[in-house]
């Protein structure tokens, strides 16, 4: 009686197998350098693969098919992404692979902005009386707004810098850099609704959201003092 071998079963990997500690020092690699050779090997072997794998990743997990021309805009956001490969910094405190999974979504978020402002143009031009349609349109002006929304987050950002870090502890330091991170990418995120801010905060962090939370209300009496002093101009 002849008796079969069975082979063992292949355990699946778990987690981000396609973004490893090989792929983390690719791209500080990557950035160290200033060989355009050494680059492109880094890229074209490592971290393309892996920031394409990333992308598809979010595109499905976070709902973004729905999104009119997906195909077009993944390939345009995997193209962003080379640009800004060099921008990546170690010691703000985050990994790689958290660092550019949240400003991807960021810049996918913004997509949605823009698409659901336009839909709501289109449909409120489509309304207008044809008579008032050229008032209604050159009277909008949105950069006084926007200015003034960009010199708000220059200060604010000024502020956190200037409190002491040293007496925080380890957790508020976390959630502390990962507002810095969110304000780096700040360009790229039109869209700040609580839901996406505890999510990035807690994929950044390591935390959960009740740790999250707990470290934002440490820093929440701070945020108010500056607020009344900007309200009042005192800044």
């Amino acid at each position: 009686m002849t008796t079969t071998t069975r082979k063992p079963r292949k355990r699946r990997s778990k987690g981000r197998q396609y973004f490893t500690v090989v792929h983390e020092q690719a791209i500080l690699d990557y950035v160290a350098t200033e060989d355009i050779k050494v680059r492109t090997d880094l890229y074209v072997n490592l971290i393309g693969p892996a920031l394409d794998e990333m992308v598809d990743k979010i595109v499905y997990t976070y709902k973004f098919t729905t999104l009119p021309n997906i195909d077009v805009l993944r390939d345009e956001c995997k193209i962003w992404l080379v640009t800004v490969l060099d921008k990546y910094d170690k010691d703000k405190g985050s990994k790689a692979f958290s660092y550019f999974s949240v400003i991807t979504k960021n810049w996918f978020i913004h997509k949605v902005k823009k698409q659901s402002k336009k839909n709501r143009t289109e449909i409120e031009l489509v309304d207008l009386p044809r008579d008032l349609e050229l008032k209604y349109i050159s009277t909008s002006n949105p950069y006084p707004k926007e200015r003034e929304h960009e010199e708000f987050f220059n200060f604010l950002k000024n502020e956190i810098d200037s409190w002491e870090h040293d007496k925080m502890k380890d957790n508020e330091k976390k959630v502390l850099e990962a507002i810095r991170i969110l304000f780096e990418s700040a360009e790229d995120i039109e869209i700040f609704n609580k839901k996406a801010i505890y999510l990035y905060l807690r994929e950044i962090t390591g935390l959960n959201t009740k740790q999250v939370v707990n470290n934002l209300n440490k820093m929440r009496s701070k945020y108010r003092v500056f607020r009344v002093r900007w309200d009042k101009g005192d800044l």
